[in-house]
């Protein structure tokens, strides 16, 4: 059975008239991937920085290890971080930047040299030790920031967006990198971060945030197939959400028709949000339909078409490998477990049309995140 580390008790954090965190409570287990996910400003950076001790609460409480360390200063913490900037020593080598910490706490040289050494091979940079800190791509230094991290031997590595400065293969390479460190060494990775694709391929527990609240915790596939409200729908993955009333279990309507889902436990006739993933629509003939539209856009995606379909002015996207040109009028079709019924939220209304659809990736569009905590009970 997994052993809780930290627990984060009615957290709340107010900077002059401005919450930042509203009264959020949240456990993490001990060598647990959990990740604080959410767009800027949502009080996941802030959550990091009151459990590394940079940042103290307006009021509420941390615990580490069933001891409060509301108190207890930064470096008296089993905590280290890994921030965006890695700040690294440009006057010293690779092997004196990992060696740094140790030789503050006057750990004898000789186990200096072993456990720099094992640091390095566990990022994959043995034998660049003698190396200046210029000479090393971005990826690299940020592998080096890690080694120099875990060379203290934490019970718990903050990681604040550290993929952020690289480019998108990279990230795709060190998102894999890091999990594999992660599992190796065997602690404590609290990640923050407001790229969906990073949370959902690393974490064990993702952490949804918003305005200073959790939306949603859960494992991966539980927050991407069970999204608890449109924030959550709409910010992990793309997502048609469509206005529907539940007319008993099983049965939700939508444009006046009725269709088989596997949603139960609403109330007869309780206005709905209706959740369908862009990759559970099939395209079938118009006649063959259980409802028709117009296309209105393509955008061909390398694997996928991205395409964007009128019906009765709410437009959908449709993931799909088969190609319907703009102007064409198509049926649909979705299985009854391609729909996810959720309750109406603050958050109804705001997400799901692709009226204004952009094909732009998302890493083009990267900005620094700014603030953010988990297993709310």
């Amino acid at each position: 059975m997994a052993k809780e580390l930290i627990r984060l008790s009615d957290l709340f954090m107010q900077f002059d008239d401005d919450i930042i965190l509203d009264h959020i409570n949240l456990y993490i287990n001990d060598q647990e991937f959990l990740t604080l996910l959410g767009p800027s400003g949502c009080g996941k950076t802030t959550t990091l920085r009151i459990i590394g001790g940079f940042q103290t609460p307006t009021s509420g409480d941390v615990f580490f290890d069933g001891q409060r360390i509301n108190d207890v200063p930064p470096h008296k913490r089993k905590i280290n971080t890994v921030f965006q900037k890695y700040a690294l020593f440009t006057h010293m080598n690779i092997f004196d930047n990992v060696a740094f910490g140790l030789r503050i706490a006057k750990v004898p040289e000789a186990d200096i040299r072993r456990r720099v050494d094992e640091a390095l091979a566990l990022v994959n940079l043995s034998g660049y030790g003698k190396r200046s800190v210029h000479s090393l791509s971005g990826g690299q230094q940020q592998r080096v920031a890690i080694a120099r991290a875990i060379v203290n031997r934490p019970q718990v590595l903050l990681l604040d967006e550290p993929l952020g400065a690289l480019d998108l293969k990279l990230r795709k390479d060190m998102q894999v990198e890091l999990k594999r460190i992660q599992q190796q060494v065997g602690i404590t990775f609290i990640y923050v971060t407001h790229d969906q694709e990073e949370a959902l391929t690393m974490s064990d527990t993702i952490v949804v945030m918003d305005k200073g609240n959790i939306q949603q915790i859960g494992s991966p596939t539980d927050i991407y197939n069970e999204p608890k409200n449109a924030f959550v729908a709409d910010f992990i993955g793309e997502s048609n959400i469509i206005d529907g009333i539940m007319l008993a279990d099983g049965v939700v309507k939508m444009y006046g028709k009725k269709f088989p889902c596997v949603d139960k436990g609403f109330a007869p006739n309780e206005p709905v949000d209706v959740v369908i993933r862009p990759e559970d629509i099939d395209i079938v003939p118009p006649a063959e339909g259980q409802i028709t539209g117009t296309v209105t856009d393509v955008t061909f995606k390398g694997v996928h078409y991205d395409i964007i379909v009128d019906f009765s002015g709410f437009k959908w996207l449709i993931q799909t490998t088969d190609l319907s040109p703009v102007g064409s009028r198509i049926g649909v079709k979705i299985d009854p477990d391609g729909f996810h019924i959720m309750k109406k939220s603050a958050y109804s209304g705001r997400y799901g049309d692709y009226s204004s659809y952009s094909a732009e990736y998302d890493a083009l569009n990267d900005a620094p995140a700014e603030e953010e905590a988990r297993h709310e009970e």
